[in-house]
């Protein structure tokens, strides 16, 4: 099954993204800032990355610009996940090389569909469905 990287630093939210990820079968991977997060792409090599905006040290939008910017990590497809519902923040998010965005509280089921449709996507020779 796929890895997921969830970079988040609330406790609550980590517990319950992660336990309900790992019970549908994923692989999941834990970050509590920005800067834990940029490293542990390296050596966890995520399919996927569930990337919280609001982050300490490095932001979301920062960490998502290197991981783009980066040839070894820019075909990772990366999740935004925020509190902040306007149209502004999802263009911002995918201006910073986000492939898709969801807001908090997490809906599960939307967000398994958007993680299934990135992997697919990103397992297709040409990255197109």
């Amino acid at each position: 099954m796929a890895k997921i990287l969830l970079v988040e630093d609330n406790e609550m939210n980590r517990d319950m993204l992660s336990r309900r990820l790992m019970r549908r079968g994923y692989e999941v991977s834990i970050a509590i800032d920005g800067e834990s997060g940029l490293a542990l792409v390296g050596t966890e090599k995520p399919d996927l990355i569930l990337m919280d905006m609001s982050l300490p040290i490095l932001d979301g939008w920062e960490v998502t610009r290197r991981l783009k910017a980066n040839p070894l990590t820019q075909r990772i497809p990366v999740i935004a996940l925020t509190a902040h519902a306007m149209s502004s923040d999802r263009d911002k998010a995918m201006e910073a090389g986000c492939d898709d965005y969801d807001t908090k509280p997490v809906e599960l089921p939307r967000l398994l569909e958007k993680i299934e449709a990135l992997l697919t996507m990103s397992a297709s020779p040409s990255g197109e469905v």
